[in-house]
C-alpha cells in the first residue's frame, strides 16, 4: 500500500513538472519557428521536438551521475540566457520590418533555417537538462515513472509549440511575453546551479547577488538597446 501512494505521488510530481517545464521549452521552440516560412517551419518544430527527445533520452540515462552535478545547471542557464538574446534580436528585426523586403531597407536579414535550428538545439540542451533532472528527482526510484515522464514532456512540448507559433503570427506582444518567461527560466537554473560553482570557486553558496548580477544586466541591455533606437529614430 505503501509503494502504491509513493508511486501515486511521484505520478503526479512529474506530471506536474512536465506541464510546467514542457510549456517553457514549447515557448522556445515556437518562438523560434515563428519567423520562418510555414513549409520550413513545421520542419523545424518536428526537428526540434525530437532533439528534445533524443537529448532526454541521453540525460535520463545517465541521470544518476547528473544529479550529482548542480554546476550543470549553472551552464545551462548561461546558454539560455544567449537563446534569450538571439531571441531579442530576431522580436526587434520583425518589429522594424514584416517582411523580406522592409528588412532589407533596415540591414535586418529574415530569419534563416539553420539561425532558427541553432537557438533550438541549444534551448533544447539546457531545458531537457533541467527537465530530466527535475523528472528524476520526482519519480526516485520508479523508473517507469520517469520513462513515462519524458514522453509525456515531448508530448506536450510538441503540441503547444505548434499552437505558439501560429499565435505568434497574429499577436506579436506574446513573443515579448514568451521571452520575458524564458529569461526568468534562465535566472532560475543560474539560482539552483550557483551553489555547486560557488564551492569551485571558493565564494558564497547564496546565489541571491549572482542572479541579481545577471538580471540587472538583462535589464540594462535592454534599456539601452532601447535609447539606442530612439536616438537613430529621433
Amino acid at each position: 500500500m505503501d509503494l502504491g501512494l509513493a508511486q501515486l505521488w511521484s505520478l503526479v510530481a512529474v506530471i506536474g513538472i512536465d506541464i510546467a517545464l514542457a510549456g517553457d521549452n514549447a515557448v522556445v521552440v515556437g518562438m523560434a519557428a515563428a519567423g520562418l516560412p510555414p513549409e520550413q517551419r513545421r520542419r523545424a518544430i518536428i526537428l526540434g521536438i525530437a532533439a528534445a527527445a533524443g537529448l532526454r533520452i541521453l540525460f535520463a540515462l545517465i541521470t544518476t551521475q547528473l544529479l550529482r552535478i548542480t554546476e550543470l545547471l549553472f551552464v545551462g542557464g548561461l546558454l539560455l540566457l544567449w537563446v534569450c538574446w538571439k531571441m531579442f534580436r530576431d522580436l526587434r528585426a520583425e518589429r522594424e520590418a514584416e517582411s523580406a523586403q522592409a528588412a532589407a531597407a533596415f540591414g535586418a536579414e529574415p530569419k534563416s533555417f539553420a539561425s532558427a535550428m541553432s537557438t533550438i538545439v541549444v534551448a533544447d540542451v539546457s531545458m531537457s537538462l533541467d527537465n530530466v533532472l527535475a523528472v528524476a528527482a520526482a519519480a526516485r526510484e520508479h523508473p517507469w515513472i520517469m520513462a513515462f515522464g519524458l514522453l509525456l514532456s515531448v508530448v506536450l512540448m510538441g503540441m503547444a509549440a505548434t499552437v505558439i507559433a501560429r499565435l505568434l503570427d497574429r499577436h506579436r506582444w506574446i513573443g515579448w511575453a514568451g521571452l520575458a518567461l524564458i529569461v526568468y527560466v534562465a535566472l532560475k537554473l543560474i539560482w539552483d546551479g550557483w551553489p555547486g560553482v560557488a564551492v569551485h570557486a571558493g565564494l558564497g553558496p547564496d546565489p541571491t547577488v549572482v542572479t541579481a548580477i545577471f538580471a540587472a544586466s538583462v535589464l540594462a541591455y535592454a534599456a539601452l538597446d532601447l535609447v539606442v533606437r530612439r536616438r537613430r529614430t529621433a
